[in-house]
């Protein structure tokens, strides 16, 4: 087997679970290349952690002295413009941790950038990927329950997000942009393209700028509604972070995901229990291992895509369709109407 040199730009704090899946892929043709950060010595101790063959802290020379088959960017949305141009011009197949861009306009050039000069781009949206999300998306295209009709999709904690990101304290834009995205992509998956989007936002933390908590509902293309739901604001106890928890009513029956990982499915008026947890790698703890269990999915994913020369499930245009209903829902917020989301013309 041939392997597919990464090169991962970005050694920060989420990166780590990138960095461990890499190396836990390299059965599956993933070769850690190079690694860089902007930050020296986080680079340096990264390579030397993860067995990259070199470090950099610019990527402008990363690209120039490697023969990359995949760069995956790990960085703050503010710098994957830049970065995704730059991949594009040295035509290296590209993954962009999400959010993939601080608002529409950046996301479409980043998009039309890679459409234009055929490279693949891909956003590392791994909630879809998670265990307890991908064994709800198998109930649904079993067809056992029907077509769904109503959701409720809600990641809700009071987990201290701030500790390890107090950048957030500042953002312009917060909930809905870093969580939020996740549950709306959720909603999409499961029920289909949303033909309108209502919202309502709050700012329950008086350190934040910008929203904190937002509930929104959507009107989807084949008549379901689902009801999204996401705060950083949380009172409740026991938190359930970081688990994201649903309930999807169907025609001829329903799903609930409750706290601790458990799917319940009820059927022809039966009703089934089962554990959905992820599986603990070397690697993961818990609370965290339903999330970095996902990042790894997700890497295996792109590299199959990548290695079979075809588009990632999560490709950059299919992204732009779930951050369209970001925007649908903030412009919302601000106006007091239901808004249609944009749609992307190559």
């Amino acid at each position: 087997m041939t392997a597919t040199a990464i090169g991962l730009i970005g050694c920060g704090f989420f990166a780590r679970n990138h960095l461990q899946s890499w190396r836990d892929l390299a059965g599956e043709g993933a070769a850690l290349a190079a690694v860089c950060d902007i930050d020296p010595a986080r680079a340096k101790a990264a390579a030397a952690e993860f067995g990259a063959a070199r470090w950099y802290s610019d990527a402008n020379e990363m690209f120039a002295r490697e023969t990359l088959g995949l760069v995956d960017i790990a960085t703050r949305m503010d710098s994957h413009r830049a970065l995704v141009q730059l991949a594009v011009r040295h035509r290296v197949p590209t993954i962009v941790q999400k959010p993939f861009a601080p608002d529409w306009e950046n996301g479409v050039a980043m998009v039309d950038a890679a459409a234009k000069a055929g490279v693949f781009l891909a956003v590392h949206e791994n909630f879809r990927f998670q265990t307890p999300m991908l064994r709800v998306r198998e109930v649904l295209a079993s067809g056992a329950i029907g077509a769904p009709s109503w959701a409720r999709i809600a990641f809700r904690t009071g987990f201290d997000v701030y500790r390890t990101q107090p950048y957030f304290y500042t953002e312009e834009r917060l909930a809905i942009l870093d969580v939020g995205i996740h549950v709306l992509d959720l909603a999409r998956v499961f029920l289909g393209e949303a033909a309108r989007v209502s919202c309502e936002t709050q700012r329950r933390n008086p350190k934040v700028r910008a929203e904190d908590t937002a509930t929104m509902m959507l009107r989807h293309v084949g008549g379901a509604v689902s009801v999204v739901e996401c705060t950083y604001e949380s009172r409740k106890l026991p938190d359930a972070f970081p688990e994201t928890l649903l309930e999807i009513e169907c025609d001829r029956g329903a799903i609930v995901v409750k706290p601790g990982l458990v799917m319940e499915v009820t059927s022809d008026g039966h009703t089934t229990t089962s554990d959905i947890g992820a599986p603990l790698l070397p690697w993961t703890s818990k609370p965290w291992h339903v999330a970095q269990e996902s990042v790894r999915t997700t890497c295996a994913h792109m590299l199959a895509a990548v290695r079979a020369g075809r588009d990632a499930e999560t490709s950059g245009v299919d992204n732009l369709k779930t951050f369209a209903l970001v925007e649908a829902a903030y412009e919302s917020a601000a106006t007091g109407r239901a808004v249609a989301p944009r749609i992307y013309r190559a």
